[in-house]
């Protein structure tokens, strides 16, 4: 029999925050039920924020530092200072861990790591280990950001004419917004020739022409969606969630409850991640469009006072449930859902369309334009709204019908049999022979 020491040790290396560390430790989880040995690398703050704490027999942690232990990115006077003093503590401490590893009987052959921190692939390289960044955005964004870097993206883009400039990505979309983001989405593709694969949280049917085409510059793997095996495939008897959660989760019960009372399809869920930041004026629009339906909102602590007074607590109370934090998953997934008001961030989107969710799409910044365009006009399974041109607000009657038509509309029959089809579709990426679960296994293979 082939001994356990020779079967590979696959590190993970996440970027702190909540969205990066729930897809690629569902990667992790994949990769250690194919029986490689797997660790998750969170930096020194996000480990210590983590509750509750990982199974037992669930996938390995260790930690590296991001020059901040005690503060994480809050810490820092600056988005720009964050960063420059991850790469330069970072690449440190990374080393020492994959170091620490190289006498052991479990030495790193791979080393897999978010693609906001392209330097890791430097350190992996200093040791001659196999290395591929994780991108946990869709091809097509990834793809645009790649033009972008190489300074070559013009409209039309050539396989992707259908996206308009309003559809970019708001980086490139509204030049000079969020300067330093803007720089560490584009220098995800600075090294990326050293790679040895490039892995995309996608499945392939959902991105064939994107696919083929990120495929052309670049060693691609998809391996999405990096959903718990139990809402997908259910071959990974003790995935049932995501387990390393930054925050205290709270309401589980509640939520499921107040769900469980309700009928099949006659609630809306409505959540926007935990960055995106909604005016006061569009607050309250959004509230008096829900308050003509039975819905969850997610609302977090620093929206809550944007809440019309007494919404909550009186206006709605009969038939809406107003919380700060919820089980998206268990959520979307419940047979009361109707559809999804969401912000289109890559996680929710590829919850929504993993379960069959149909969306409302409410895009924000970053990559949920694109997003929300693939929502709408290629996938189509959901509805966009349209703002106000003069102040860029979306009015409350505009997001009344497109709930009203994704529910029970003229477009309501197609949108859910679409939702079903991807549905399907996720499902079978991931199960036995499924393109992404042959692709899991390639990289498995490289790292033995």
């Amino acid at each position: 029999m082939e001994k356990e020491e020779e079967r590979g040790h696959i590190l993970g290396v996440a970027y702190p925050t909540q969205g990066h560390i729930s897809p690629i430790h569902q990667l992790c989880k994949r990769l250690l039920s194919k029986g490689i040995k797997t660790t998750l690398t969170l930096t020194t703050f996000a480990h210590t924020s983590i509750s509750p704490n990982p199974p037992h027999g669930s996938v390995s942690l260790a930690t590296f530092s991001d020059g901040f232990d005690h503060g994480g990115i809050s810490a820092a006077e600056s988005i720009h200072h964050y960063l420059r003093r991850f790469q330069t503590v970072g690449s440190q401490t990374l080393a020492q861990v994959i170091r620490q590893h190289q006498s052991s009987d479990h030495p790193i052959t791979c080393v897999v790591y978010d693609a906001f921190l392209p330097w890791c692939l430097d350190v992996a390289k200093d040791f001659g280990l196999v290395a591929a960044p994780f991108f946990t955005q869709t091809c097509a964004v990834n793809y645009i950001y790649y033009l972008a870097y190489q300074e070559k993206l013009e409209l039309p883009i050539d396989g992707l004419t259908f996206l308009e400039p309003q559809d970019l990505p708001s980086f490139l979309s509204v030049p000079g917004s969020y300067p330093a983001y803007h720089e560490m989405v584009l220098n995800q593709f600075s090294n990326l020739g050293k790679a040895n694969f490039v892995l995309v949280n996608v499945f392939e049917k959902l991105e064939v022409k994107e696919t083929e085409l990120l495929s052309r510059v670049c060693p691609l793997l998809t391996v999405g969606p990096t959903l718990p095996s139990l809402y997908l495939d259910k071959r990974i008897k003790t995935d049932e969630n995501y387990d390393l959660m930054l925050f205290d989760p709270k309401g589980v019960e509640s939520c499921k409850d107040w769900l469980n009372e309700r009928p099949k399809g006659s609630v809306v869920y409505v959540a926007f991640g935990s960055l995106a930041e909604l005016c006061n004026a569009q607050m309250e629009e959004l509230a008096w469009a829900l308050s003509k339906f039975s819905f969850i909102w997610v609302v977090r602590d620093s929206e809550e006072t944007k809440l019309p007074s007494g919404f909550a607590e009186s206006l709605v109370k009969d038939k809406a449930l107003v919380v700060k934090w919820s089980p998206q998953l268990e959520v979307l997934s419940n047979r009361a859902i109707g559809c999804f008001l969401t912000h289109c961030g890559w996680n929710s989107t590829m919850e929504a369309v993993s379960l069959g969710v149909p969306m409302v799409a409410m895009p924000q910044w970053t990559d949920q334009p694109t997003n929300a365009k693939y929502v709408e006009d290629v996938w189509k399974v959901g509805i966009c709204v349209k703002a106000d041109e003069e102040n860029g607000i979306v009015k409350r009657e505009e997001i009344e019908f497109c709930i009203k038509e994704v529910m029970e509309g003229e477009r309501s029959r197609g949108v859910k049999e679409n939702a079903k089809k991807w549905r399907d579709l996720a499902v079978e990426a991931l199960a036995e022979g499924g393109t992404s679960d042959v692709n899991i296994d390639t990289l498995v293979s490289a790292c033995l």
